[in-house]
């Protein structure tokens, strides 16, 4: 069964496609754009998910990670 998103896919890809054009702008290396982009999901997590749930989520977003990239 496929996964729903309650985000229209215009949306998702107008935002990825900004921050990957930052990463590009910037002639950022792999590492570098890999480092910033954890970088900024440990601020979202840190500033909009309850500290007790901050775990779960991350493990959650982790898995959907590797599923992504087999």
């Amino acid at each position: 069964m496929p996964i729903l998103s309650k985000y229209r896919n215009e949306q998702v890809e107008q935002i990825v496609d900004q921050l990957l054009k930052v990463l590009a702008d910037q002639q950022a290396p792999v590492d570098l754009s890999l480092m910033c982009l954890g970088n900024s999901i440990t601020h979202i997590l840190n500033e909009h998910v309850p500290a007790n749930k901050r775990a779960a989520v991350a493990e959650n977003f982790a898995k959907a990670l590797v599923q992504s990239v087999k």
